[in-house]
């Protein structure tokens, strides 16, 4: 019996997949060796299959459409599956020194500045990141990073940072919807992130925390935090930020700080080790928790 997707069709999404996690055609373009317009080609082919628009073409880049986001979840969570299980075929040991897991946004924003501080150290150790944003199942990594309490289970925690939580928009944004106070963006569009997967403060829970009602302006809702972000690039909304993960886009004035208030993360950012963690990996994470 013939397969649903034939090999053209696999290669559209694997097209798809990358240019949603570099949010450009032109970056998944360079990442799989083609033109960006192969790669326009092929989503374009995959949206008229699907019958939905998978893409909103701006002129400063691409942003995932509700639909969009979506395929992208289940094609990283398949993409996981088969990795897994290629991963436990082989009889031999994974080239990489070490293997970390962590979100698309820790990894762009946090994570992969740091892997390259540490390889100017240590140019012996190999550090391989294992990028998702859909919950951990099997996946074979000495190190993971979570926005979450540290667990019961037999791996070890450590805590990375626990920063405050404030709002951020671009200057055009603020001036626009004339905000300078927080009771201004109760009525302001805002970004939330829409997640079962993570357990991601939300915007009702930071006005709740400052003393003020649930929000009443129209939102945004987006599963991936790398798209929120991008969204208030584009002056689409107000979206809630932790200061650990923005020194990048504050420095190259991409968003600001929307209100001097904020408050102080719920939860902290953590690292655990797998129990079989080796050497490497332990030197890796202590550098990595003491930098």
């Amino acid at each position: 019996m013939p397969s649903p997707y034939d090999f053209a069709s696999m290669t559209a999404l694997i097209c798809f997949e990358a240019a949603a996690r570099n949010l450009g055609f032109k970056a998944a373009a360079q990442e799989m060796n083609v033109t960006p317009a192969a790669i326009s080609h092929q989503i374009k082919a995959l949206e008229q299959d699907l019958g939905c628009a998978l893409f909103l073409r701006r002129h400063r880049g691409v942003e995932l459409t509700e639909k969009g986001a979506f395929l992208l979840v289940a094609l990283q969570r398949g993409f996981e599956t088969i990795s897994d299980t290629v991963s436990q075929l082989r009889d031999r040991p994974d080239t990489a020194d070490v293997t970390i897991r962590a979100t698309t946004a820790v990894s762009a924003l946090w994570l992969t500045p740091k892997i390259t501080a540490f390889w100017k150290i240590h140019p012996e150790i190999t550090v391989s990141q294992i990028i998702s944003d859909v919950a951990a199942t099997t996946s074979r990594h000495d190190l993971s990073i979570g926005y979450a309490a540290t667990g019961d289970d037999s791996g070890e925690w450590r805590e990375i940072f626990r920063d405050q939580i404030r709002a951020y928009g671009t200057p055009r944004f603020a001036k626009e919807h004339a905000i300078s106070r927080v009771e201004d963006l109760l009525r302001a569009p805002l970004i939330h992130m829409n997640d079962d997967n993570n357990g991601w403060t939300n915007w009702s829970d930071w006005f709740r925390a400052l003393g003020h009602p649930p929000p009443t302006g129209r939102g945004l809702f987006v599963t991936n935090h790398m798209i929120a972000l991008q969204a208030a690039e584009d002056d689409v909304g107000a979206v809630m930020g932790w200061e650990g993960l923005m020194p990048r886009a504050l420095q190259a004035g991409r968003l600001t700080c929307l209100v001097p208030e904020s408050i102080p993360s719920p939860l902290a950012f953590s690292l655990r080790l797998s129990p079989r963690a080796s050497k490497r990996a332990r030197l890796f994470a202590d550098w990595l928790t003491q930098g």
